[in-house]
């Protein structure tokens, strides 16, 4: 279970990186070249797509960053997760809970997101 919680640890973080080097840099080390990201708000395909992505998340969440809520639960190829959006230790703004799949060079190849919680408009 450790690799997978390296390997989801390194999806938080990918999602937390700002600088844009950094982030394509965690992006190439985390998610295959070919990953395939859906969630009720997006469908991209990857590494370009999925920064770009991410950029966006960070420009309409500026200040929040995620973290899990609790740890990865995985069988086979196959990884599931709660992650929250917050500002440091407050109460989440957003909650989802994420399915991967693990790509056979151990890298994530595919996520199907889905959003628990999100704020009211």
């Amino acid at each position: 279970m450790t690799d997978v919680t390296n390997l989801i640890d390194g999806y938080i973080a990918a999602w937390n990186e700002t600088d844009a080097d950094a982030r394509a840099k965690k992006i190439a080390e985390v998610f295959s070249e070919q990953i395939e990201y859906t969630d009720p708000l997006a469908s991209v395909r990857g590494h370009e797509e999925l920064g770009a992505l991410i950029a966006g998340a960070q420009a309409q969440f500026a200040g929040l960053t995620f973290r899990l809520a609790g740890a990865p639960d995985a069988h086979h190829d196959v990884v599931r997760f709660t992650w929250e959006l917050a500002a440091g230790d407050a109460e989440a703004l957003v909650v989802g809970f994420d399915v991967a799949l693990i790509a056979p060079d151990g890298r994530i190849g595919a996520v199907a997101g889905f959003l628990d919680k999100v704020p009211a408009m």
